[in-house]
C-alpha cells in the first residue's frame, strides 16, 4: 500500500511551509514516527514524523515551499524492512551505473583578438604612468597588439587586487528569516515608533544575587538571573501604565488585563520570541524556570507556534552580546519593547559624591499612536525604580519569601 504523506497545518494562520532539510534519503526504509524532515514555517522550525513504516519516496526538494495539505512524500508500507545495513537505495543505483567517459574538447586555436601582452614602446610608457600592465588592456592592433591609442583610452581599475580571496556565496533565506524581515519592515513603516532612554543602577540586584543565588539554585534548580527582575519590573510598570499593554486593531485599541511577556532569544534559525504566559502570576522562581525552558526549546529547534503566538509586550536583551545601547524595533502588533543592554561599571554622582556602580542603559521603543510621551517616560521610570529598589517594589520587603527560600 502506498501512503501519501501531506504537510500538516502547524497553525491557523500558516498556509505553507518550506522543506528546510530532509533527514532521510529517497529509497530509505523509515520507521513510524521517525523524524524524516525539518520544515520551516514563518514562525518556527518543526520536525515532520513518518506516519507509517516503509520505503520512502521524496516528492519535494530541500528549499521548496509546499502548501499545507500538499503531498511531500510517499511511503510504501508493503515494503519489508531490510536486514543489516540500511544503505539508501539511490546510492546503490549510483554505484551500479556505468561510467561514461567525458570526451576531451579538442584544442582551439588561440583567439588573438584580445591582448597578447605586447605593446608599442609609446603604449608601454603611457601604461607605466598609469600603473597598468599591457596584459590588462584589450589591444586593437595586429594580433592583439596594444597601440598608443589603446593605452591613452585605458582606464585603471578603482582598486588593485591583492591576491587574496574574492569569492562570494549565495544562500536562500529561510522562511522564518524572511518572515522576521517582513515583520521588522512592517513595524518601521506602519507604526509611529519612537524610543526613549534611561539608565539603572544595578548595584541592589547585584547584591541580592550575590547573597542568595547559591541558595536559590540549590532550592529551585535554576539560577537567579536578571530576567526575573526585569520581567517582574515590566509587569509592575504595565499595571501602572495599561496603555503600554495595548494594541491597535484598525480604528480600535485593545487593552489587556494580563501580561504575556515575549522574550527575544537567538535560535539556530534566527531570532525567536517565545512568550511567558500570565507573567503577573509568576514568582521569581516561576519566571526563571519558564525562561530556561523556552530558551532551551528555542535553542534545540523544538519551539512550537503556540509558544510564540501572542504576547502583549517584549523584552530584548542585547546585553548578552555586548550591546551598550540600541533602539529595539517593536514586535507587531505589540505597542512596546524594552531593550536591556550591557552592564558596565561607570562613575555616577551619589549624594554629592562620585561613586562607581554597575550601570545599564534602558531603551523603550513604543508606538506613539497610542502611547504618549508622558506614559512612555513614566513607564520606563517605573522600571528603573523597581530595578533600583527591588526589595521594596518587587519583593514586598521580604526577600526570602519572594525567592521562596
Amino acid at each position: 500500500m502506498i501512503l501519501e504523506m501531506k504537510v500538516p497545518s502547524p497553525g491557523e494562520s500558516i498556509t505553507e511551509v518550506e522543506i528546510a532539510e530532509w533527514l532521510v534519503q529517497d529509497g530509505d526504509y523509515v520507521e513510524k514516527d521517525q523524524a524524516i524532515a525539518e520544515v520551516d514555517s514563518d514562525k518556527a522550525t518543526l520536525e515532520l514524523p513518518a506516519e507509517a513504516s516503509g520505503t520512502i519516496t521524496l516528492k519535494a526538494e530541500e528549499g521548496d515551499a509546499v502548501a499545507v495539505g500538499e503531498v511531500v512524500c510517499l511511503i510504501d508500507t508493503s515494503a519489508a524492512k531490510p536486514e543489516g545495513s540500511d544503505a539508501p537505495a539511490k546510492e546503490e543505483k549510483k554505484e551500479e551505473a556505468p561510467k561514461v567517459e567525458e570526451k576531451k574538447a579538442e584544442p582551439v586555436a588561440e583567439n588573438k583578438t584580445y591582448a597578447t601582452g605586447t605593446a608599442s614602446p609609446a603604449a608601454k610608457k603611457i601604461l607605466a604612468e598609469k600603473g597598468m600592465e599591457a596584459s590588462q588592456i584589450q589591444g586593437t592592433g595586429k594580433d592583439g597588439r596594444v597601440t598608443k591609442d589603446d593605452a591613452v583610452n585605458a582606464k585603471p581599475s578603482m582598486g588593485t587586487p591583492t591576491g587574496g580571496s574574492r569569492g562570494e556565496s549565495r544562500s536562500k533565506l529561510s522562511m522564518l528569516r524572511r518572515k522576521v524581515a517582513e515583520r521588522l519592515v512592517s513595524a518601521k513603516n506602519e507604526t509611529a515608533m519612537l524610543t526613549t532612554f534611561n539608565e539603572a543602577n544595578m548595584t541592589p540586584i547585584f547584591e541580592l544575587r550575590k547573597q542568595y543565588k547559591e541558595a536559590f539554585k540549590a532550592k529551585h534548580g535554576v539560577g537567579l538571573g536578571f530576567m526575573s527582575f526585569f520581567t517582574l519590573a515590566v509587569v509592575r510598570a504595565l499595571k501602572e501604565y495599561p496603555a503600554v499593554n495595548s494594541m491597535i486593531d484598525g480604528k480600535e485599541m485593545i487593552s489587556y488585563d494580563f501580561c504575556d511577556i515575549s522574550i527575544a532569544v537567538s535560535g539556530p534559525k534566527g531570532l525567536m520570541v517565545p512568550v511567558i504566559r500570565n507573567a503577573e502570576n509568576l514568582t521569581f522562581r516561576g519566571v526563571e524556570a519558564e525562561v530556561k525552558r523556552l530558551a532551551l526549546r528555542a535553542r534545540d529547534g523544538q519551539i512550537t507556534v503556540d509558544e510564540m503566538t501572542g504576547g502583549t509586550f517584549t523584552i530584548s536583551n542585547g546585553g548578552v552580546f555586548g550591546s551598550m545601547l540600541s533602539t529595539p524595533i517593536i514586535n507587531p502588533p505589540q505597542s512596546g519593547i524594552l531593550g536591556m543592554h550591557n552592564i558596565i561599571e561607570r562613575p555616577i554622582a551619589v549624594d554629592g559624591k562620585v561613586e562607581i556602580h554597575p550601570m545599564m542603559y534602558l531603551a523603550l521603543s513604543y508606538d506613539h499612536r497610542i502611547i504618549d510621551g508622558r506614559e512612555s517616560v513614566g513607564f520606563l521610570v517605573a522600571i528603573k525604580e523597581a530595578l533600583e529598589n527591588p526589595v521594596e517594589l518587587l519583593m514586598n520587603n521580604d526577600v526570602k519569601k519572594a525567592l521562596e527560600l
